[in-house]
């Protein structure tokens, strides 16, 4: 391992940074070919959302990508942006913000280092094989340096791996564990199969509200590549502003965005529609990574029973099982995907505050949080859909 000096440089556009270097970070997989493991860190996917004015001026949300180079060669990268808000993140710090302006602070701007409007789990301090301790090491000092030099409130690291949080939490950050609900492939060879593992009634449920769903009046696709056409960006834009002006007050991403998907992300895209007298009135946009799917967004001109889980949960689970993903990620919130096979599991990020006194009361709400996250985690799975075996019944 070199001694060289490790430079740290904040860009305020992706187009700095050459996507050869970027990727060679986020996923060194694809050099061989292989699809990334996750798609979200790409510098294609990162390109699209600044390209498209989805992040960037007006949107609260201020590249300033990281990259970590030693001995020329651009070791580590992270996707870093100075916050005016904390809308789009999915771990909320509402409550700290306020917290933090009532004691006369001013918490915004504040740095996340994250991808934008995304809850998926997944590297955020992005490292280029060989470089793992150093770099990440390099990139939150960099981080937390700008930070304090600029005398912002924060630094917030979201959606980390564990293992990400565990060595972050080794440096002196702050380590906060929420909950989503995934999917996860127990070797099925077949929808059915994972239909078997369930108990008979939540199966019989299953059964019910997918046949119910199919009976909606046309049929349903599910398409990736080139079978996704101009035409249906159009009529998924219409889904996608509909269901984003219901939960956010207006949608995070721009049309713009959705023709950037059709040129550079399709093959990273499986869309599921449902399409009645020859038109989409309903569809789920995911994305494909090497061993996991994500499901993303969802939204419908017409409403029809159990059509939003045919397309968002149990096609998703499909067209896993069928090319051999581990694990279904569908989103934030929703303990409706409780019964749908979509268990609850533990999610991570880290903080930095540079009040020490606001850092160690985050630090006592953290501790008591956690461990009522863990319980929580473990109460709901109690409760999961799938059958017991006989000592669990017994208990």
């Amino acid at each position: 391992m070199s001694d060289a000096p490790i430079e740290i440089t904040a860009h305020p556009t992706l187009a700095a940074i050459e996507a050869s270097d970027w990727d060679a970070c986020a996923c060194p997989e694809t050099v061989t070919g292989d699809r990334p493991v996750d798609p979200f860190t790409t510098h294609r996917f990162l390109k699209a959302l600044e390209d498209s004015g989805s992040v960037g001026t007006g949107s609260g949300w201020q590249p300033r990508y990281l990259t970590a180079r030693q001995d020329g060669q651009v070791i580590a990268v992270a996707p870093l942006y100075a916050k005016g808000h904390s809308q789009g993140e999915y771990i909320f710090d509402h409550n700290w913000a306020h917290a933090y302006e009532n004691a006369g602070g001013r918490y915004y701007p504040k740095l996340q280092i994250a991808v934008p409007f995304t809850p998926a789990t997944g590297r955020r301090f992005l490292t280029r094989p060989g470089h793992e301790a150093t770099g990440m090491s390099a990139l939150i000092q960099g981080a937390v340096q700008i930070a304090a030099d600029n005398q912002l409130s924060s630094v917030h690291a979201t959606f980390c791996t564990e293992a990400e949080a565990l060595a972050g939490a080794e440096m002196g950050l702050l380590h906060r564990i929420g909950q989503q609900y995934h999917w996860v492939n127990d070797g099925y060879a077949d929808f059915d199969g994972f239909l078997a593992a369930l108990s008979s009634r939540k199966r019989k449920t299953l059964r019910k509200e997918r046949a119910q769903a199919n009976d909606f009046g046309g049929e349903i696709v599910a398409l990736t590549g080139d079978a996704i056409r101009p035409e249906h960006w159009d009529a998924f834009w219409v889904f996608y502003q509909d269901t984003g002006a219901r939960k956010w007050g207006q949608p995070y991403l721009t049309r713009k965005f959705f023709d950037l998907a059709h040129e550079i992300l399709r093959d990273d895209m499986l869309m599921v529609l449902a399409i009645r007298d020859d038109r989409p009135v309903a569809g789920a946009l995911n994305f494909i990574g090497r061993d996991t799917l994500y499901g993303r967004y969802w939204g419908c001109t017409e409403h029809h029973p159990f059509l939003h889980f045919e397309l968002c949960y149990y096609r998703a689970i499909g067209f896993a099982i069928a090319h051999g993903m581990q694990k279904v990620e569908a989103g934030a919130q929703g303990e409706h995907k409780l019964a749908r096979g979509y268990l609850p599991v533990p999610t991570h990020s880290l903080h930095w505050f540079g009040d020490s006194g606001f850092k160690d009361a985050v630090a006592r709400y953290l501790e008591a949080e956690r461990e009522a996250v863990d319980h929580e985690i473990e109460v709901l799975t109690s409760y999961g859909p799938f059958r017991k075996t006989e000592i669990e019944e017994q208990q």
